[in-house]
């Protein structure tokens, strides 16, 4: 196998996935509070296959004036004013996780890092917000782009939700530890990695490289058949 099927940095042309998960107080990334974020990076061992690398885990402080909604805490089980918790800042947070991501794509030889997430749209909004409001300029993440678990194992399992499709794959999952922004990361790193390989392993990459003579053969076929075409027989 070729160096350049085994690399990361041509994977995903020259994109960095980042598994990412972030417990919140609401759903409105504009207004409600980032309670928790956890990060898995990813690489390549050396039979080409993608596996989890480095984690990254942050419980975050409200923002100030952030809303908290009593659902979304009763749904997630944090208490944002428990000390135990040992949360951070989320300015803090934001330029650690920047930190930590740019320098794991820099070491991948990669140009942007891509979110990968389960219903991505959400962490991805939450995570935009939170380093605009830090006021971090030089983010490593791409701003619209994301990798979706939920729809590709919807694809590649049957299953959208996370428990369901991790079961699917074969991975354990532990219903009790859900909502816990490192667990459900951990998890869907490996879901992810998990789809990415069986598609490798089924044939699906790398891609065929064209060969050079069948596409003659093809060109030749093609323009005798535009030219039997054009002068059809008496």
């Amino acid at each position: 196998m070729s160096d350049d099927n085994t690399t990361l940095s041509t994977r995903f042309r020259g994109y960095f996935p980042v598994v990412i998960d972030v417990e919140t107080a609401g759903f409105n990334a504009a207004t409600d509070a980032l309670l928790e974020i956890a990060a898995v990076t990813l690489t390549m061992d050396k039979d080409g296959n993608l596996v989890p690398d480095q984690t990254f885990h942050a419980h975050v402080e409200p923002f100030e004036g952030a809303n908290l909604e009593p659902a979304a805490l009763e749904f997630n089980g944090i208490d944002p004013h428990c000390a135990l918790r040992g949360a951070v800042d989320e300015t803090q947070a934001m330029k650690d996780l920047c930190k930590t991501i740019r320098k794991a794509q820099k070491a991948a030889g990669c140009q942007r890092s891509v979110i990968v997430a389960h219903n991505a749209t959400f962490d991805q909004s939450f995570v935009n917000a939170a380093i605009e409001r830090s006021n971090i300029k030089r983010t490593p993440f791409h701003p619209f782009v994301s990798f979706d678990t939920t729809s590709l194992a919807g694809l590649a399992l049957g299953q959208t939700v996370l428990v369901k499709a991790c079961r699917a794959a074969g991975i354990a999952f532990d219903q009790s530890e859900a909502h816990s922004a490192l667990y459900d990361t951990q998890r869907t790193a490996e879901l992810f990695c998990y789809m990415v390989n069986r598609y490798k392993a089924l044939g699906g990459w790398p891609l065929p490289v064209p060969d050079s003579d069948d596409d003659s053969k093809q060109k030749k076929a093609a323009d005798t058949s535009v030219s039997d075409t054009d002068n059809p027989p008496a």
